[in-house]
Order: structure tokens, then sequence, then C-alpha cells
């Protein structure tokens, strides 16, 4: 069956934080990026070759976590043919919303644990001043030097009960296809890394293991090169950011990444794919089995009890 590209790739990420004040400094002075505008609940953020108005809405909230996920339609037929599928799908339907600073109206949709997400057409793309225009013309933005700096927002990872109800969501009402899966010993997923374009993945769905619901894992940044990220890890140690775990090698997807806390908890990441783009139309999901993942990470780092347990907001016990 031929695949569907309706959707023309993850747009932005609305992340919640109980300490607004905080997150902030960290997102713009540590992580690099920019601040394109800011409302009473919410800071707009993007890094410097992000076209879109955002790619982080960094909203102020009792607790931590993630409000909701945005994908950019391929057309406006395509947004209304997405649409038709989800609403036929018996998933949670939302309906339209009106839009914020970044993007017209949207359509919101429910994932069964809870994760909100929404997809649009209209958008608004970010028209650089004097003070940040590119030397060259194809980029979004000045490329500066302030704290981390990614050039894009990359991925994000959700928790969720039950991996492969979330694949059969993320199949039927995104149209994304899957290209790496964990296969457990007990015969459900462990995890699996979906995309709606070429990238190897935009979004990333693993076992929840904290007693949560509805939980983030992580949102993550692209850099240009893995020397990128070991500068940041100095960055962060200079700065007092809780440093998880990194710089290392994925086994899965072979991602260079480093991960920390922001102040109010929630995980971020950076990471470097280098140049693995997904072209085989046919391709098949690669399978990693739990002995596999026993191994530990590429290059043999054992993944850390807290990547397992550690979601926002917090599990209240």
């Amino acid at each position: 069956m031929e695949r569907l590209t309706d959707l023309a790739h993850l747009a932005h990420v609305e992340v919640y934080t109980d300490k607004y004040e905080d997150s902030l400094d960290f997102f713009t002075r540590v992580y690099g990026l920019t601040l394109s505008g800011e409302d009473k609940t919410s800071a707009y953020l993007r890094a410097w070759d992000d076209y879109e108005f955002h790619s982080l809405k960094l909203t102020r909230h009792h607790t931590t976590g993630v409000g909701h996920i945005a994908y950019r339609a391929s057309s406006p037929e395509a947004l209304e043919r997405r649409i038709a599928a989800i609403e036929a799908s018996g998933f949670k339907t939302l309906g339209w919303a009106e839009g914020d600073m970044g993007h017209g109206r949207a359509y919101r949709f429910e994932d069964p644990f809870g994760h909100v997400f929404e997809i649009y057409w209209d958008t608004v793309k970010y028209r650089p001043g004097d003070n940040d225009r590119p030397a060259l013309k194809n980029n979004a933005s000045k490329f500066h030097a302030r704290g981390v700096c990614p050039r894009r927002l990359d991925h994000l990872n959700l928790l969720s009960e039950d991996v492969t109800e979330f694949r059969r969501f993320m199949e039927t009402c995104l149209g994304s296809r899957v290209t790496e899966l964990i296969q457990l010993d007990n015969g459900r997923l462990g995890g699996c890394w979906f995309t709606v374009n070429n990238k190897t993945y935009d979004l990333a769905c693993t076992e929840e293991h904290g007693g949560g619901q509805g939980r983030l894992h992580h949102v993550t940044y692209a850099t240009d090169q893995r020397e990128d990220i070991l500068r940041a890890a100095d960055i962060f140690l200079e700065n007092g950011v809780h440093i998880e775990t990194g710089p290392h090698k994925h086994a899965i997807q072979g991602t260079f990444f480093l991960y920390v806390w922001e102040p109010a908890g929630n995980r971020v990441e950076l990471a470097n794919a280098g140049a693995r783009l997904i072209l085989a139309p046919d391709w098949e999901p690669v399978i990693w089995t739990e002995a596999d993942r026993k191994k530990g990470q590429a290059w043999g780092l054992k993944t850390i009890e807290t990547f397992h347990t550690h979601g926002t907001p917090p599990v209240i016990r």
C-alpha cells in the first residue's frame, strides 16, 4: 500500500513548567533558543534554523509535562484528509482550536493515554529583522553563539502504558510509519520510533515504568555535529544544569546524545543524527530484542535507572 504523506513534519511542542522564569532563562540563555514572542501564559521559542515562528511553546502551569504536540500538514487538502481519518478512527477528537502567535486554527485530538495532538496548515513563518538577518538566504535566521545554540527541533519521546496501542494511534491518525522498535520477551512492544517524512524519526514512544499517565519523556533539538554536543556538556556544567546521561551514542537510531533536566524537571536532549535518513519507500522496521537492549547503548554505556522511571509530570505517591 502506498504510504500517506499528509503531514509534513513535527512543528512544535508545548511544554509545561511550574518554574516559568527559571525555565525560560534556561531555554534562552543556556540552551540558546530565541524568544519570538510572549503572552500572559506562554513564551514562543525557536532554534535559529526553524522556519516557523516557534518550535517550543513554554507555558506556565501548576506542574510540568507536555501540553500538546503539533504537526503541520502538507497542504490544506492533506489537512482535511487527515481530519477525516482521525474522525473515522474511533480515537478521541477535541475539534478545532483557535491558533496562537505561531499558527492559525488547528484540529485537536487525543491518544488513549492523554497526550493531546494538533495538526494545522496556516502558519506564521519567522521573518528575521535587521539584527537577525542571515548572510545566507537559505537560513531561517542568523546563526548565533548564545548558549548551546541548536539548529532545529528534532523529535520528542512520549510515555505510554501500551506501546502497541500507541502505534495503532500514530499509524491511523497521523499516517506515521515505524522505523525501529523494541520487541520485549513478554510479547509487548517496549518502544517505537515514528516518522512522517524522510527523517529517521520525529516521535518516539516508550513504555511507562513510573506509574504515570500521559507523560513526557523528553523533547529534543538537533545540532550540526557531535562537537556541538561536547561543547554543550561544558556549558551545562558551568551553569549548574543536571546532566542525566551522555554524551554518548544510542544503539537505536544511532544518534549521538546528551540528556539534561531543565530547572522544572522536564528532560531535554541534544542530538546529532548525522546524515542518516530513511529513503527506502519499502523500509522494514528494525527490530531490537530485549537481549539487544541489555547490551546498553552503542558503545556499551548502560542505560541509567532514571531514564526508565523519570518523566513529567512527576508521579505523586
